[in-house]
């Protein structure tokens, strides 16, 4: 029985190596509609930039969600 456990074990590792193998050779894909990425320099500016707009709807949710609890504190209190 011990046999059978360990030729599964090494028929898993192989088919494992395999994909493994097929994976790392095949090129990555671009996917159609999004722009390709940016190398060197212009690649750090579009990343700051994006990061910078993320942190700004980030910053304006919370403000938005800050001025609805404000409006409704006052209600609650009468």
């Amino acid at each position: 029985m011990r046999v059978f456990g360990l030729i599964g074990l090494v028929l898993a590792l192989l088919i494992v190596g395999v994909l493994v193998k097929k994976q790392m050779a095949t090129p990555l894909a671009v996917v159609p509609g999004l722009p390709a990425p940016a190398s060197g320099e212009g690649a750090d500016r579009t990343a700051r930039g994006q990061t910078r707009q993320l942190q700004q709807d980030i910053q304006k949710s919370l403000d938005a969600a800050a001025q609805q609890q404000r409006r409704a504190m006052p209600e609650e209190a009468n």
